[in-house]
């Protein structure tokens, strides 16, 4: 059977770095890779609190499809597309959700109630939803009424490192997430500053997503004295994160919330032991034989872990070595890719 024809709608700069953009971007180039002629719909970048004239130009989009070219629609879209128009398509429509919404960091309670209502209503018209993880489809089930067998869990991939593991002296820790409130770097930070009788140096890569946040993690490291042991490096060249994740010896996020985490398994083919948080996906996402979970904001605890590590070379090679055996089973984009071209399939093949 040829593979099915499909679109893929997403809003603003598709090369965004985020975990959630690189995803998208990786999919919709693997579902092309295997055969699939997905037509690339770049929606407005205002979403997911879009503008009326973004709105309408995603509903016009959407209403120029052929019936029988299903469309993977991004979360932010899927997630607070006007219900009524949704309802009107004629064409399939696939949600791409990597979390919810209302799950955000920040919200204030009558704007998580509203995110939280439209995006129910949305996924109980959707055609099929695709998730990155056992735990978003878990969520979705439990918490927005989205029958199991309607969701699949298309696994992010993951690149084999291009560079051998070359361990920097005092150990580097990286951590690699965007500048943002939920990726919990001020924790990180924190936690840093009770380990300065140690010896170490830490490297925090990601954009600046939260021009306010990041200037607060800028005054933490002022305030705690980190200038000499702490980078915060931004967003760097895909050549610069590979040499890093070869340099480091512990790989740290102090994340609040994640639907995946892509960076886990980075940090997993690279043979790096883990610090971060028992939330989201984290728990089903890093085995437990290759690193420490720590409950989310508490950087006492999270320094905990860390010094574990760090006072204690012969336990973090062991670690080391379960997370190089559990990055060499993950899947490949090419998986993912094939996982999501099945469902494509799955929905054509129930047009009328």
């Amino acid at each position: 059977m040829k593979p099915t024809s499909a679109a893929f709608a997403i809003p603003g700069d598709i090369t965004q770095p985020t975990g959630g953009y690189y995803y998208e971007r990786r999919l919709l180039e693997g579902l092309r890779d295997v055969g699939h002629d997905v037509q690339y719909l770049q929606i407005g970048a205002s979403f997911p609190d879009p503008t009326p004239d973004d709105m309408a130009d995603l509903i016009a989009q959407l209403s120029t499809l052929e019936p029988t070219r299903p469309v993977i629609l991004d979360g932010f879209l899927s997630a607070t597309i006007d219900t009524d128009a949704l309802s009107k398509l004629r064409v399939p429509t696939i949600a791409m959700v990597h979390h919810p919404l209302a799950l955000e960091s920040g919200l204030e309670a009558k704007q998580r109630a509203f995110l939280y209502r439209i995006e129910r209503e949305n996924l109980a018209l959707v055609s099929h939803v695709l998730v990155p993880s056992p735990h978003t489809a878990d969520t979705l089930a439990k918490r927005y009424d989205v029958a199991s067998d309607r969701i699949t869990v298309a696994r992010p991939g993951t690149d084999r490192p291009i560079l051998p593991p070359a361990p920097a002296e005092p150990p580097l820790i990286l951590s690699v997430g965007i500048q943002h409130p939920r990726k919990g770097h001020d924790t990180l930070l924190k936690s840093l500053a009770k380990l300065r009788h140690l010896e170490w140096s830490a490297v925090i890569v990601g954009a600046a997503y939260d021009a306010r946040h990041a200037a607060k993690l800028q005054q933490l490291i002022s305030a705690h004295d980190l200038g000499n042991h702490v980078r915060l490096a931004g967003r760097v060249s895909d050549d610069e994160l590979a040499k890093l994740y070869s340099q480091a010896s512990i790989f740290a996020l102090a994340t609040r919330y994640e639907g995946y985490g892509l960076v886990f398994d980075e940090a997993l083919a690279a043979g790096l032991p883990i610090i971060s948080c028992a939330t989201g996906a984290v728990p089903d996402t890093v085995p437990p034989d290759a690193g420490h979970l720590v409950a989310p904001d508490d950087p006492e605890a999270f320094a905990g872990a860390l010094n574990t590590l760090l006072a204690d070379p012969s336990h973090r090679a062991t670690l080391a070595t379960a997370a190089q055996k559990a990055g060499h089973r993950l899947p490949t984009w090419l998986d993912t890719a094939r996982t999501a071209g099945a469902v494509l399939d799955t929905v054509s093949m129930r047009l009328p």
